[in-house]
């Protein structure tokens, strides 16, 4: 099982009940937010709901492990550290990275750590907002090219 990074791109002005709840499911409350999810059927059923607002695709672990190490958060606003993963039963964020990406945890399933990672908007911008990934925007499904999305937001 994979695991999906998904951003949100864009704002909640007029935005339509059932979408606003959907994203309120996946924690994904403003924009230039991320969270990791597991690729399940229930998931991708989300997904395809609010493709209008975000973007995902297949996260490497080289990316993951970075944005964990810059941008993860605790409660109180305290990075994520080596020690605190060793005091939780992880030996390094390695480690606890090849098991959210394998799908044996959840990012969220770490006590104290903020659900959501908070991101900068992109280095040179975005594609443009109003159109799916596919014809030249910034929406949907970008397979392996969220990982370099991910490293301009970082």
């Amino acid at each position: 099982m994979k695991t999906l990074a998904v951003v949100r791109i864009r704002g909640g002005i007029s935005i339509n009940r059932d979408i606003k709840n959907t994203l309120k499911m996946l924690n994904l409350t403003k924009v230039n937010h991320c969270v990791f999810i597991p690729e399940t059927k229930e998931y991708k059923g989300m997904l395809q709901k609010v493709k209008d607002y975000v973007t995902w695709g297949e996260i490497d672990s080289d990316t993951l492990t970075e944005m964990i190490k810059e941008r993860g958060r605790l409660k109180g606003d305290k990075p994520v550290t080596d020690k605190y993963l060793e005091e939780n039963g992880y030996t390094s964020i390695k480690k606890f990275v090849e098991e959210i990406i394998e799908g044996k945890t959840k990012y969220s399933s770490l006590k104290d750590v903020k659900p959501v990672i908070r991101l900068h908007p992109p280095r040179k911008g975005l594609e443009g907002i109003k159109r799916s990934f596919a014809i030249g925007g910034a929406l949907g499904c970008r397979g392996k090219e969220i990982n370099e999305l991910l490293r301009r937001m970082i």
